[in-house]
């Protein structure tokens, strides 16, 4: 016969209690753990983080964002005069009224001034038609600044979409930026339709950055979300050194790619790991971007990453260095061969900690794409340029919470495409478009 303690059963439903609490509170630490994930993680926008306080970065080292102490200041230049503008002339003292003669002194004070807005022009544009009495064919001669359709002129069209889509305005904010600057008075709808109208005249631009984009050798590649109707779709930028192309879709995968640069597309993507890549081509470049941000973070957190830390920010200084000079092909090949070696001896150590072992298989996972920029001229390392690219549309994003419709997402993507391409140009966004609708209206 067992003798049971009387104080044991007590004992054992305080443990249990405690073992209860214990898993619960296991469970809000992990849940906690993945909320804070979405402000702090190596892939968290500027936009999302949390920056510490000027006090609390006091105390622990940490840089609070801005100018850093020490940093030197900067003084606006000092224009050349366009006018000299004279005050009026006083002949007599208001103290006493006696004469004054001639100025003292003569001080100058140079000021910038901009000049007031012009007010509406409403213009008559005369329209010549002819019928040949010989053959019967109809000719028409029409000014070069009057748009085939609409009541509104080539610069309220141009200043309309760009209060829009470069100042980042409302549509009723546009409308009373165009009374109060001009004098004319429009509707929010009315602005809506004259971006409608501009994008349709521009889309031919548009299929000709896509068919530029399709025959890159390298185009650089990200994608963010945004609501359409407040369901979820994404915006794509494809990107090279002087063409940026924006695509909005429902779909994350790959048939976006093969919608975009076709099924033939033979040049190189830089991406980061998102999985459609790899299955659309095996011609990448992974982002070394990512891969060091994910490495610095883990060795903040697990020791046992620091070397490996290390060792991915030494290889990639070290060919960065090797490719400055611009070696032949068999140096670039040699290069791979050594970094391949390099970067695998890292990987294949024994690593205890389950988050390390994650970020090795995740660089495992994509071994044959981190070194296609050493033996691939002109191939960046990063996708920094298609990062650049997207940060616009999340800040407008932000601004305008979701798209309406389709008509709005194609409005969008053609002038937000035209932007980005005249300013990697060097163009002036204002004149670029007025130009293109002229070019678009004498076509017509």
């Amino acid at each position: 016969m067992t003798m049971t303690c009387p104080d044991c059963e007590p004992l054992r439903t305080r443990i249990r209690v405690l073992e209860g609490k214990l898993e619960e509170r296991e469970r809000t630490i992990a849940e906690l753990k993945h909320r804070l994930a979405l402000y702090e993680n190596p892939h968290t926008p500027p936009s999302r983080r949390r920056y510490p306080t000027r006090s609390s970065a006091r105390k622990d080292g940490r840089r609070f964002p801005g100018r850093p102490r020490g940093h030197p200041g900067s003084t606006r230049p000092r224009p050349r005069p366009d006018a000299v503008k004279i005050p009026p002339w006083k002949d007599r003292c208001e103290g006493c009224g006696a004469p004054l003669g001639e100025p003292s002194s003569v001080d100058h004070r140079i000021v910038e001034e901009i000049g007031n807005p012009s007010p509406r022009q409403v213009i008559d544009f005369l329209e010549f038609q002819w019928e040949c009495g010989a053959c019967g064919s109809h000719s028409v001669s029409r000014h070069p600044d009057c748009p085939p359709s609409g009541r509104f002129g080539k610069n309220v069209l141009v200043q309309a979409t760009l209060m829009k889509y470069e100042e980042r305005l409302p549509y009723v904010k546009v409308c009373e930026s165009l009374d109060r600057t001009y004098g004319l008075r429009v509707t929010p709808a009315t602005a809506l339709d004259v971006t409608r109208r501009v994008s349709g005249w521009l889309r031919p631009e548009y299929e000709g950055a896509l068919r530029r984009i399709r025959a890159a050798d390298v185009v650089y590649v990200d994608e963010t979300g945004a609501k359409v109707d407040g369901v979820l779709h994404w915006t794509w930028a494809f990107t090279t050194t002087s063409e940026t192309l924006v695509a909005v879709r429902k779909s994350r995968g790959k048939r976006v790619l093969e919608e975009i640069l076709g099924e033939g597309f033979d040049g190189v993507i830089v991406c980061d790991g998102w999985k459609s890549y790899p299955s659309f081509t095996k011609r990448i470049q992974r982002d070394w971007a990512h891969l060091l941000r994910e490495a610095d973070w883990l060795a903040e957190r697990v020791e046992e990453a620091g070397p490996l830390r290390r060792a991915l920010h030494r290889l990639y200084v070290d060919l960065k260095a090797s490719l400055l000079e611009d070696p032949p092909p068999e140096e670039r090949a040699r290069l791979r061969r050594n970094a391949g070696r390099r970067l695998r001896y890292w990987l294949d150590k024994g690593y205890g900690c389950e988050e390390t072992a994650r970020f090795v298989r995740k660089v495992w996972n994509g071994f044959d794409y981190w070194f296609t920029f050493v033996t691939t001229p002109g191939v960046e390392p990063t996708s920094n340029r298609a990062e650049r690219a997207l940060r616009e549309h999340v800040v407008q994003r932000k601004i305008f919470g979701t798209f309406r419709n389709g008509k709005g997402t194609r409005i969008y993507e053609t002038v937000m495409t035209l932007l980005a391409t005249w300013k990697q140009r060097g163009l002036d966004p204002s004149r670029a478009m007025a130009d293109s609708l002229t070019a678009a209206w004498t076509k017509s």
